[in-house]
């Protein structure tokens, strides 16, 4: 049982995300990261995500990612660890994600009592966090805690994002769903990027989308036109309810009051983000 209302602490990840996930459409990050030597796109991304895990191949990348085609990981992960090590890859993304929320918020937004106030809650939240069986969570905890405010709730923010979503392939994995199915399945609801978009940036080709379409048509959980059914409607929940107990402890830590300020905070630096263009029009819906 726990001691927030269900969805609350769901509510708080959606404020903080953004401060973790504006750096993926953000070109300062790739330009540090291409600067090492690393390809532009699918290459920069993986890398500089799994950095934190260190030097490792494909496989892992896969298992940790989830939703991306290994052929796909294949093509750039290890041969990234060739052109740059894990260790200036951190240091890199780093500075990028500096860059980044100097241009995106402003020098008064980052000098701000409020940063600081964020990013100590924040912080505060990750000391429930737990290690086991979240390997991108527990890689990113053992980097340091940047001094500057800013960057300290990034890094926090990195930690909340992380820990949910070690939590959410597990709940994926319970509801028996593969990478390529929960992508359809999110697709499915309209409100998500289109196939083609995930097609192309998680390497899946036309023919292994349709196979997973028809895959989730046998199991009842779409309809011949590749909509949600009532059963599918229904396991979308249950991973997220799921998800929402198996990531309920950092907010329980922080207690009703705190998680209500956190969310207050990283969503007005949320909202400033989305109005500097920190994210790009994406085309929704099943097409």
């Amino acid at each position: 049982m726990t001691s927030l209302e269900g969805g609350t602490g769901r509510h708080c990840h959606n404020a903080v995300s953004p401060l973790h996930s504006s750096v993926y459409f953000a070109p300062e990050p790739e330009d540090e990261l291409a600067a090492l030597g690393l390809e532009r796109g699918s290459m920069v991304y993986l890398a500089g995500r799994a950095a934190p895990l260190g030097a490792v191949g494909a496989g892992t990348v896969t298992a940790t990612f989830y939703n991306f085609n290994r052929e796909h990981v294949q093509r750039y992960i290890p041969a990234a660890w060739t052109l740059t090590t894990p260790e200036a890859v951190l240091t890199a993304r780093l500075r990028g994600t500096d860059r980044t929320l100097q241009r995106l918020l402003g020098k008064e937004a980052l000098t701000s009592t409020e940063m600081s106030e964020a990013a100590e809650l924040a912080l505060h939240a990750t000391e429930a966090c737990r290690r086991e069986a979240r390997p991108l969570y527990a890689a990113n905890a053992e980097l340091p805690v940047p001094e500057e405010p800013h960057l300290a709730l990034w890094h926090a923010a990195t930690l909340l994002r992380e820990h949910r979503g070690d939590g959410h392939l597990a709940a994926l994995a319970v509801a028996g769903l593969s990478g390529i199915e929960a992508l359809v399945l999110h697709n499915a609801t309209g409100r998500a990027p289109t196939s083609a978009l995930f097609m192309r940036t998680r390497g899946w080709t036309a023919q292994q989308w349709g196979a997973a379409r028809e895959r989730l048509r046998r199991r009842g959980l779409l309809d011949e036109a590749g909509d949600l059914t009532q059963a599918g409607t229904a396991l979308r929940g249950e991973v997220e309810e799921l998800t929402d107990r198996l990531d309920a402890a950092p907010y329980d830590h922080l207690g009703p009051a705190a998680t209500a300020r956190l969310t207050e905070l990283a969503g007005s630096f949320s909202k400033t983000l989305r109005a500097a263009g920190a994210f790009p029009a994406v085309h929704f819906g099943k097409g």
